[in-house]
């Protein structure tokens, strides 16, 4: 059964329902209504009969003195003795017109049935004194009433029954035309699984506000979102399979040569060490991102002294420089954050490393420390070349380099390190924002909480987002609060 079936019944279940109770309502009312006046009309005609009976000095029913009882021909009157005698009539029916009724010590009214003729009878006892006299029995004809109740039934029956037919078709129509896109989504779902098209988008004409149009949104969204990954990783996986095929190329190369000369050669020895860092490092990179993924990268939060942890990095990081590049010290300032040491180590020695790499020979790197606009800031600022204002946006993307080439140089990165970093910050409660012009070097600013502050103690410890977050938020643009990052 399809939805639109369903609705369609359901709605009209409900119609009919609500049409069932009102009915029933105002069949009740009708007839309670009739029935009052009906029973009006006896009891004036009781007061009428009363008025004229008289009681004999013996205390029975005088029926000579009884007027003619045939004054109306809306009711029938009936006056029976104590000893269960008919007394007077105005039928020429003997029978009681309800025999219950004459033993009642009250006043009832009853619906009885008499020669086939449907009567309502008001039985009333006559007392002179504390003693039963007689009892006046008046009744109707109630045919007529019961012929209009039959009558209101058959058109409530008929008018639920349109109503519902009605409140079937319009619904079906209107169901038809509200569920309309989702047959569109349907098919187009179809044909995008069937081709392998996600960058084709279900197209919808309709409010955009309403439940349907919330829904093609979203799906729309998810197909963007599935089709950035779904490039991603086929770059990534291109980019890993060309990593992986030169190292192994150049080790397997580098052992046949060994074998071949019997030999150990020195050169042979060092290029396969090469190759093999260069393999630890992608493996490191990916079974990092897999751990960030899966929520399993976890952050030891202790106060850390940043002025303390970046002289250390400075002092690893000129033994790489080999007076290749120059690092220099600005103004540090005695700042502690809440974080986890390593991390943060990591992210910069990730960050001095690009720096150094991509600054020609001769020029210089600067590394500075302050607390601006109550949080820390640490700046990394190279004179290399830059970078390409097209590749700016993207270069917190996982698995994105700037460098398009396969004949990248052999200390060229995997596009891993930076996403992992941003993610690193983001998990510290803070940001990486990135200024850069080409030919005028690029600037590196990370902004974290200082210890104490409420946004360092809402940091998590455990990664709530993964990765590609990072990459989101960089497309994204949210609003900058932060003073500026370029250094005087």
């Amino acid at each position: 059964m399809t939805l639109r079936l369903r609705l369609t019944l359901l709605y009209s279940t409900i119609v009919g329902c609500i049409l069932l109770v009102f009915g029933a309502m105002v069949y009740i009312l009708i007839t309670i209504f009739l029935f009052n006046q009906v029973d009006d009309m006896l009891y004036r005609v009781h007061q009428d009969v009363v008025t004229v009976t008289h009681i004999d000095p013996m205390g029975e029913l005088d029926s000579m003195s009884s007027p003619p009882l045939d004054i109306t021909t809306n009711a029938y009157v009936q006056i029976w003795g104590r000893d269960g005698k008919l007394k007077s009539s105005s039928t020429a029916v003997t029978d009681s017109l309800d025999p219950v009724g004459l033993n009642s010590a009250t006043p009832v009214y009853r619906n009885t049935v008499v020669r086939e003729v449907h009567l309502r009878v008001l039985s009333v006892p006559l007392v002179r004194g504390n003693r039963l006299v007689g009892v006046l029995q008046v009744g109707t004809n109630i045919t007529v009433l019961d012929e209009m109740r039959n009558s209101l039934i058959i058109i409530m029956i008929v008018s639920a029954l349109v109503a519902v037919a009605l409140a079937g078709i319009g619904s079906w129509s209107v169901l038809g035309r509200t569920l309309a896109p989702l047959a569109t989504i349907t098919d187009t779902v179809d044909q995008i699984n069937r081709a392998d098209d996600l960058s084709r988008r279900i197209p919808y004409q309709g409010p955009v506000k309403d439940e349907v149009g919330s829904l093609v949104e979203s799906i729309n969204q998810t197909f963007e979102r599935l089709e950035t990954l779904f490039t991603s990783q086929q770059r990534f996986l291109a980019d890993v399979s060309h990593e992986l095929r030169t190292p192994l190329t150049v080790i397997k190369g580098n052992v046949d040569l060994i074998r071949k000369l019997n030999s150990v050669d020195e050169d042979s020895l060092n290029s396969i060490d090469q190759e093999a860092g260069r393999l630890t490092r992608l493996v490191g990179g990916l079974l990092m991102l897999a751990q960030a993924e899966s929520g399993k990268m976890t952050l030891n939060l202790q106060p850390v002294e940043l002025d303390s942890l970046l002289f250390e990095v400075l002092h690893e990081m000129n033994m790489l420089a080999r007076g290749k590049v120059h690092l220099k010290m600005n103004d540090i300032d005695q700042i502690t954050i809440s974080g986890d040491r390593d991390r943060l180590k990591q992210v910069l020695l990730n960050l001095l490393a690009n720096a150094i790499q991509y600054t020609p020979v001769g020029g210089e790197v600067f590394l500075g420390l302050a607390k601006v606009s109550g949080k820390a800031r640490i700046i990394i600022r190279d004179t290399g070349p830059g970078i390409p204002a097209e590749d700016l946006p993207h270069i917190f993307e996982r698995f994105y380099r700037a460098e398009k080439s396969r004949t990248r140089s052999k200390i060229g990165g995997f596009g891993l390190g930076l996403s992992i970093s941003n993610w690193i910050i983001e998990r510290h409660g803070g940001q990486i924002k990135v200024e850069s012009k080409e030919g005028k070097g690029s600037t590196f600013a990370i902004w974290l909480p200082l210890f104490g502050t409420e946004a360092a103690m809402l940091a998590p410890t455990t990664p709530r987002t993964d990765v590609r977050s990072s990459d989101k938020k960089t497309k994204d643009k949210p609003e900058d609060t932060h003073e500026p990052l370029l250094l005087k």
